[in-house]
């Protein structure tokens, strides 16, 4: 497996005698559109974030081929129209099915088909994606993000086809942005972003925050924007529970 990744990897790469072990951004772009993976759409951020690509125009060889050793392509294709986005019935079904190594373009596209379906039904997986963005969209050199580049992020990553924080009473991802473009206008540190994506999980699982404590672990900017959420649903502070966030 490792040898014909490799060669699947040679294929791709930008200058061969100086680097050798790395796929520029040209390569990375006729990879990414072998496998039939847009630049505006969300899987774009799982399918780098798994290679460990360092930025989003590079790829290393450490992280093309073992990024691919672990995930696997699972030959898993129901028939049935009755399955259509019924992930609570396919999950089980992929579980049992035969798995191969994804050393093919072939065999990629089927891991990155399960991908797709993870982002917005597999919390860890989103989790991981999330979190491996921030370190795909900072510049070289750089410790924070641009605000208007992280609102981009957020808004690819908190909307259908992947997560979507939204619920009955709360447009969070809306409030959120309109919250930062109003109030903030700073940089995004890698504290900031990470929290941000644990805020979202807890809130789509209790949109009333039960779980919110001013004396928690959250950045000022979290505090601020409860505040602002209360305000715009025409709540007052009320009780507060508390959370360990670990």
């Amino acid at each position: 497996m490792t040898g014909t990744l490799n060669k699947l990897f040679d294929k791709y790469r930008d200058d061969p005698v100086q680097e050798p072990d790395a796929i520029g951004v040209d390569g990375s772009m006729r990879y990414l559109g072998d496998l039939g993976v847009k630049l505006d759409e969300v899987v774009v951020l799982a399918v780098l974030g798994e290679l460990s690509a360092p930025t989003m125009g590079e790829l290393t060889r450490t992280g093309f081929v073992e990024g691919w050793k672990i995930h696997q392509y699972v030959c898993f294709s129901p028939t049935s129209s009755e399955y259509d986005g019924d992930y609570e019935r396919i999950f089980p079904l992929i579980q049992i099915t035969p798995r191969y190594s994804a050393d093919t373009l072939y065999k990629q596209q089927s891991a990155i088909a399960n991908f797709r379906r993870s982002l917005p039904a597999t919390p860890e997986f989103f989790k991981r994606i999330y979190k491996s963005t921030f370190r795909l969209a900072l510049t070289p050199g750089q410790k924070s993000l641009a605000l208007d580049a992280a609102i981009e992020y957020w808004r690819l990553l908190l909307q259908p086809p992947s997560v979507s924080w939204n619920s009955s009473r709360t447009p969070w991802l809306e409030w959120w942005i309109g919250y930062l473009e109003e109030r903030w206008r700073k940089g995004v540190s890698r504290d900031m972003w990470d929290q941000t994506g644990v805020f979202v999980l807890k809130s789509l699982e209790d949109e009333s925050m039960s779980w919110w404590s001013e004396d928690g672990a959250w950045p000022g900017v979290l505090d601020d924007f409860v505040a602002y959420v209360r305000e715009k649903r025409g709540e007052d502070k009320g009780a507060e529970g508390s959370m360990d966030i670990a």
